[in-house]
């Protein structure tokens, strides 16, 4: 079933017992599986492709939502495969947003009011709570569940089976139980082009926080009284202090 109200663009294919609402808008170029659902709020770029079965743009589930009117934006190049579930926000924020060539697998679910960066893999089963923050190219191993309001860093990596309850700091891997740093995630940075210079003076920002005797704010003054700034450690330390929830140890 296809909304006559729908806006759609050129060379969209769509496959058969689709369901697309009034309020969808659809770029150029998408697929839409067959048996898939595409709600009220979507707003799907350019050369999306969205696989059988998958839900996206359904109501929060969040016994607050009170059919505020708000979106779910899907960025270009994205795929989200079989049975994934995508909600809109709840009117806490305007939107959920997944940045573009994301890759969402199977099952994968992504709460109202998330964010998304661009480049990140979602691999099968993994779950974000409500208000999750996810930065660029990052990657959450098969089962992961992240928890509500939480955050994770860019170039991060959370390992397979792993729950994320406090923040993920940026270019690290993370996992075990309860969820810990792990090292850096060297082969996802080098294969993005880091050189080693870089990637040795991103090590020598978590050592100081994670391998001495400092606690959190104390490393934090360390880093910035013996280490040169530039974008990397300006980008971990800014999340470190802005970090709700705190970090994980």
């Amino acid at each position: 079933m296809i909304s006559k109200k729908a806006k759609i663009g050129n060379n969209v294919k769509i496959e058969e017992y689709a369901i697309i609402r009034d309020d969808v808008e659809i770029g150029n170029n998408v697929v839409i599986g067959s048996c898939s659902k595409i709600d009220n709020g979507a707003r799907i770029s350019d050369d999306v492709k969205i696989h059988h079965g998958a839900v996206v743009s359904t109501i929060p589930q969040d016994l607050k939502f009170k059919d505020e009117y708000t979106l779910l934006k899907v960025g270009k190049g994205t795929v989200i495969r079989e049975f994934a579930t995508l909600n809109r926000s709840t009117g806490v924020r305007p939107e959920t947003k997944i940045g573009e060539n994301c890759l969402i697998m199977a099952y994968a679910h992504v709460a109202h009011d998330c964010i998304v960066g661009n480049n990140v893999i979602m691999a099968n089963s993994a779950e974000l709570g409500g208000h999750v923050e996810i930065g660029d190219f990052v990657v959450l191993g098969g089962i992961v569940g992240v928890h509500q309001f939480s955050k994770i860093g860019a170039h991060a990596m959370i390992s397979a089976l792993s729950y994320v309850n406090k923040d993920v700091p940026p270019f690290i891997v993370a996992g075990k139980k309860p969820i810990q740093y792990e090292g850096l995630n060297v082969v996802g940075l080098k294969r993005r082009g880091f050189t080693s210079e870089r990637i040795e003076k991103i090590k020598s920002v978590y050592d100081i926080i994670y391998r001495s005797k400092y606690n959190v704010s104390d490393a934090l003054k360390k880093i910035k009284d013996s280490i040169e700034p530039d974008e990397d450690v300006n980008l971990i330390v800014n999340f470190i202090e802005t970090s709700n929830r705190g970090i994980i140890r």
